[in-house]
């Protein structure tokens, strides 16, 4: 199997999570840039990423970087690429294009000189000009940053956020990948208790469950390289054996509650698709009734910011009880995630440490309040 340049993308400040998970899979000489992790790995490897990368957004391909000034440069780089090795006859090549501080910065135009130039290097094997275009996708992404143009083809296809198992959502829901990071930055195992007691739609104390269990977040759903006639068959079945013989069946148990009716019912349909709910109880109870006598716990919650009109008072409310109610907790730690800037203030008490995170557009902080671990 040839080795690739593999690229694992994920949202700002996951960096250093997501090269620990690459590491934890055994990958070595990793290199870090914003939102990126680059590596080596053959098919194998890009079935295995994608099915368990808990982090990354994304498992792409990188299939050409180069100095791009104007519409020529961009083209001939394009061009030199072997497309046709990945591409087959029928393959529907779908380009997108993204554009900072360079002077190519007209997205259409980009896009249709990229697709010109694939075009282009597939009539150099297939000996036509125009494909029908009705077979497996080929998502091909162009970013330019100061006149560089990195390309790259996308083994995932749908964003690794969609782990498959959310068919119903809150009203804000947190994104997968973000809330995965947020148990992995609690440092939680499944020898402490583990609550989240404003769980909304569920997404958190889910994504516990999957950690808790070793259970590969992407053994739900299909990938866009599935179906590449270069990568089709025994790599992604091999990886989903893999993945199914790693899951610990071991008893634990996740804590979620929620006063909301409506998205406690999502929460509880959420679990169940995700095939952990036997290991969440779920509690419908309002925040102040949340309680716990077990020791060292573990607690994670992303609260609402108060960035809707008329919310922010009820919001800050909520912080100021938050503060009341789990500052009895004192042998927890405690992890909160929010966009709100007077959340201390409100909650009552500085944090032991800060990160800063974004959930999608959304600047947010991770205030961490540190119990004892052992």
């Amino acid at each position: 199997m040839k080795d690739f340049t593999l690229i694992a993308v994920c949202a700002f400040g996951l960096e250093s999570l997501l090269e620990g998970e690459l590491k934890a899979l055994g990958y070595a000489d990793l290199r870090k840039s914003d939102g990126k992790v680059f590596f080596s790995g053959n098919e194998r490897d890009i079935a295995r990423c994608n099915l368990w990368l808990r982090t990354a957004d994304r498992v792409q391909i990188l299939m050409a970087e180069y100095d791009a000034p104007d519409f020529g440069a961009l083209f001939d780089g394009a061009f030199a690429v072997e497309w046709e090795r990945f591409i087959p006859e029928n393959g529907r090549m779908h380009v997108m294009a993204r554009s900072v501080k360079s002077r190519l910065s007209s997205l259409p135009a980009c896009q249709s000189v990229v697709k010109k130039a694939v075009v282009r290097a597939m009539s150099r094997r297939f000996g036509r000009e125009r494909f029908e275009e009705n077979g497996p996708l080929f998502p091909i992404e162009l970013s330019l940053s100061s006149d560089r143009a990195l390309i790259t083809l996308d083994t995932s296809g749908d964003g690794l956020h969609k782990r498959g198992y959310r068919k119903a959502k809150g009203g804000a829901p947190l994104r997968e990948t973000l809330a995965a990071a947020l148990v992995m930055l609690s440092r939680w195992d499944t020898s402490r208790p583990f609550a989240d007691p404003l769980c909304g739609s569920g997404t958190i104390p889910i994504e516990a469950c999957l950690i808790g269990a070793n259970m590969a977040p992407g053994l739900g759903r299909s990938f866009a390289a599935e179906f590449w006639p270069l990568m089709a068959g025994r790599a992604w079945r091999d990886a989903r054996e893999e993945a199914r013989s790693s899951i610990r069946r071991e008893d634990f148990k996740v804590y979620a509650s929620d006063f909301d009716a409506q998205v406690f019912r999502k929460a509880r349909e959420n679990a169940a698709a995700a095939g952990v709910a036997g290991h969440i109880v779920f509690e419908r109870k309002k925040l102040e009734e949340f309680s716990s006598a077990k020791p060292r716990g573990c607690l994670v919650c992303n609260p609402p910011y108060g960035e809707r009109m008329g919310e922010k008072a009820e919001v800050e409310g909520l912080y100021r009880a938050m503060g009341m109610v789990l500052g009895k907790l004192d042998s927890w730690s405690v992890f909160v995630l929010t966009a709100h800037p007077d959340f201390e203030k409100h909650y009552g008490r500085p944090a032991d440490k800060n990160r800063k995170l974004y959930n999608g557009k959304i600047k947010c902080y991770l205030y961490q309040y540190f119990g004892p671990l052992i």
